[in-house]
């Protein structure tokens, strides 16, 4: 037995480092390979053979690297020579690629079954210019901020508080520092005991809607006409039918909340999706004095509320019924939406019941990026982003909406919203090319934009028109993709 912890803490670096060294001479565990291997014709030839059918079945697709010839042998038990040959004799044959000082590859062969069993390798197909709405110039990520904290936290915290198994309603740390920067920033009244932390905000809406069919019995849920197809489904399918909220120049009309059976509103207050409108306080009162007086709850997505360009942010409207509104967001926006990091500030009624949902739909939110997120809020290095991107993105709208207004050939084509958010939304008029003729055309040109018919609840929609984001670019590329877009409205 070791007398204290610090000895057998040495023992099993000593032990560690032993195997390291092993492997490193052997190349043992470099790359794990399976394969059965029939000897009865002698153990090279039944290598080729398990080698050969686990490329031509796709199991081995192209490109895959083997293990070395000695680590392979040492795994199988075969002396090294065997393994070669085996190796050599595929090469001959076309199956494999050897170069020197690099690992052997599967080759490409005609006809070859990928992983999608398509018959070629997938390929990720990005547009030459990605306009759509609602992304981030991830190219702008924080990466040196993002790594400084991610360092601080790998070498303050304990690792079982790092990767060990999470809360369900998000580490401590993270909610704290959100309490203090959605106050600060948003307008927002919580505190950590009331936030619980997501994996985004469709998450989050999925966790809503089950809370409030299983436990309140919610049946109906209003939401914005239009609004966002996918966030509806989402809603659909938590068992809610949806009643639509026309919109207009104020923002939602609530007179559809009067029915009883609506239990629950979901709303972009502060930049309406799509059409960038904001919701005008007279119906922010009135929508707050429904909460109260029925019981009902607003679900506020404030999506992207911290890019307002002509005054600062509206405020959330949380602020005005913290008890009544569950509010939801998170750092797709912001900082990226491959994070999936974001948060509900809850009435306290909620929280209980959403942690359980939270529990049962994915036990937590991974945790190092928490902690990390925590710490970039708590040196305001996060604020220092939002700050730079608000001044990027405003630039960028700016000369997006200049170009288009004097350069578009059609009258009567107009943009709506306030000047927010990362995307402008262009309403076609009659002599314009249709709304499916434009995304067509942007599409052959490489250019990737959203249309409005499935933002409406209904297959009809009373107007056509285009989302146009002018945030994902990367900086560099923002005048060519202002350029290729100008030519495309331009086509007769």
């Amino acid at each position: 037995m070791f007398e204290d912890w610090s000895s057998f803490a040495v023992e099993v670096v000593e032990a560690v480092e032993a195997v390291e060294a092993v492997d490193s001479i052997n190349a043992v565990a470099a790359i794990d390979l399976h394969v059965e291997v029939d000897t009865a014709d002698g153990r090279r030839i039944g290598l080729e053979r398990a080698l050969r059918a686990a490329i031509r079945s796709g199991r081995l697709a192209p490109g895959t690297p083997l293990p070395s010839t000695r680590g392979l042998a040492a795994e199988l038990g075969f002396a090294r020579g065997t393994v070669t040959s085996a190796y050599d004799q595929l090469v001959a044959e076309g199956f494999l690629i050897a170069r020197q000082g690099a690992a052997t590859r599967v080759a490409e062969l005609p006809g070859s079954v990928a992983r999608d069993g398509s018959g070629s390798a997938p390929a990720l197909a990005r547009p030459r210019f990605d306009l759509s709405p609602g992304l981030p110039d991830v190219s702008a990520f924080p990466t040196a901020a993002w790594l400084r904290s991610t360092r601080r936290v790998l070498t303050t915290a304990a690792p079982v508080d790092v990767h060990g198994a999470g809360d369900p309603q998000g580490r401590l740390e993270l909610r704290t520092t959100l309490a203090e920067h959605l106050g600060r920033t948003r307008g927002v009244l919580t505190t950590p005991d009331r936030i619980v932390i997501t994996s985004g905000f469709y998450q989050s809406l999925g966790l809503l809607g089950s809370v409030l069919a299983e436990t309140a019995g919610v049946r109906a849920v209003a939401m914005e006409n239009p609004g966002h197809d996918t966030y509806r489904d989402v809603v659909r399918r938590t068992g809610h039918t949806i009643v639509p909220l026309p919109v207009d120049a104020a923002g939602a009309r609530l007179e559809r909340l009067a029915d009883p059976a609506v239990g629950a509103v979901v709303l972009t207050p502060a930049h309406q999706y799509p059409t960038g409108v904001p919701l005008r306080p007279a119906r922010r009162h009135e929508v707050c004095a429904w909460a109260r007086a029925s019981g009902g709850l607003i679900v506020e997505d404030d999506y992207d509320g911290e890019f307002r360009y002509d005054r600062r942010p509206i405020g959330a409207l949380q602020g005005m019924a913290p008890e009544h509104v569950a509010y939801c967001g998170s750092v797709s926006k912001t900082l990226g939406p491959g994070l999936r990091l974001a948060w509900l500030a809850l009435p306290r009624h909620l929280v209980e019941p959403v942690v359980r949902a939270k529990l049962h739909a994915d036990w937590h939110t991974q945790g190092l990026g928490q902690l990390v997120l925590a710490d970039l809020l708590a040196r305001h290095d996060y604020d220092r982003h939002v700050r730079a991107m608000r001044l990027n993105y405003r630039r960028r709208r700016t000369h997006l909406i200049r170009r288009l207004t004097t350069e578009h050939p059609w009258a009567g084509a107009e943009f709506t919203g306030v000047p927010a958010g990362l995307h402008v939304l262009l309403t076609l008029p009659p002599n314009a090319p249709t709304e499916p003729e434009l995304l067509s055309r942007a599409a052959a040109h490489g250019i990737a934009l959203r249309g409005v018919r499935n933002l409406w609840h209904n297959a009809q929609a009373p107007t056509q028109g285009v989302l146009i984001g002018f945030a994902a670019p990367p900086l560099h590329t923002w005048p060519a993709a202002v350029e290729a877009l100008t030519a495309v409205l331009g086509e007769r």
